[in-house]
C-alpha cells in the first residue's frame, strides 16, 4: 500500500510542478496546480517514445519540469531538522543537492508507472496572508477507490511565489517520510557518509520495471 502511495506520490508530484512559465499563474497555488497537471500529461504523451528507449529521459522530464518550481532547499533543510546545527554551510549545500538529485531520481522512478490515472484539482479558498497552503487533488483510476492527496505550498514573500515543499496520501508526509529515513543515517553514520550514499545512489541508471 505505501508503495503504491509513493509512486503516486511522485506521479502527482511531477504533474504539479511541471509548468510553463509564460502560462502558469505562479502567484495562484490553485491555478499552478491546474496548469501543471495538463502540462504534464502532454509531455509524458509527447516524450512516450524518448522514455522507452531511454528511461532517463524521465529524469529529464523532472529536471525540465519540476525544479523550478520546488523550494527544494527550504525541503533539504527541512529533512536536516535540528541537525542541521551540527553542519557547516558547505555541508548544508551538498546536502542540498545531493538531496534535491534524489528527489528527481525518486519522482522520475514514478513517472514510470503513470497508466491511466486521472487527475480532478479540488477547488480551495483563497490563501490570504497566509505563506502555507495546501491544495487538494484526487486521483482517479477505472475501477479503483479514488486517492485523495494533499500538496502543502510555501509562499516566497518577496516574489509572491508558490513553491511546493511537501505531499501527503492517505495520512503519510513524504517530506516526514524522507526525513525518518535519511534523518536517522545521518544521526548514525555522518552528513558526509550520507551525502556520499546519496550521491552513489543518484548514479544509478533508472530502471523501468515492467
Amino acid at each position: 500500500m505505501f508503495k503504491k502511495i509513493a509512486l503516486l506520490l511522485g506521479l502527482m508530484t511531477s504533474m504539479l510542478f511541471s509548468l510553463v512559465a509564460h502560462a502558469t499563474n505562479a502567484t495562484d497555488p490553485y491555478a499552478l496546480v491546474d496548469a501543471a497537471a495538463k502540462q504534464t500529461f502532454a509531455r509524458l504523451k509527447a516524450d512516450k517514445s524518448l522514455v522507452k528507449s531511454n528511461p532517463d529521459h524521465l529524469r529529464v522530464i523532472i529536471r525540465e519540469e519540476l525544479l523550478p518550481y520546488v523550494d527544494n532547499r527550504f525541503a533539504a533543510y527541512k529533512v536536516l531538522g535540528n541537525q542541521i546545527k551540527q553542519t557547516t554551510p558547505a555541508q548544508r549545500d551538498a546536502f542540498v543537492e545531493v538531496f534535491t538529485e534524489y528527489m528527481v531520481s525518486s519522482y522520475a522512478d514514478a513517472l514510470a508507472h503513470f497508466d491511466k490515472q486521472t487527475i480532478k484539482i479540488e477547488p480551495g479558498n483563497t490563501p490570504g496572508d497566509s505563506n502555507i497552503t495546501a491544495v487538494n487533488v484526487s486521483v482517479k483510476e477505472t475501477g479503483k477507490p479514488d486517492i485523495f492527496l494533499e500538496f502543502k505550498l510555501r509562499k516566497n514573500n518577496k516574489t509572491g511565489e508558490w513553491k511546493a515543499f511537501d505531499m501527503v496520501a492517505e495520512g503519510i508526509s513524504l517530506l516526514s517520510a524522507k526525513q525518518n529515513e535519511l534523518g536517522g543515517l545521518i544521526r548514525r553514520n555522518g552528513i558526509d557518509a550520507v551525502i556520499a550514499q546519496l550521491r552513489a545512489h543518484n548514479a544509478k541508471p533508472l530502471v523501468i520495471k515492467s
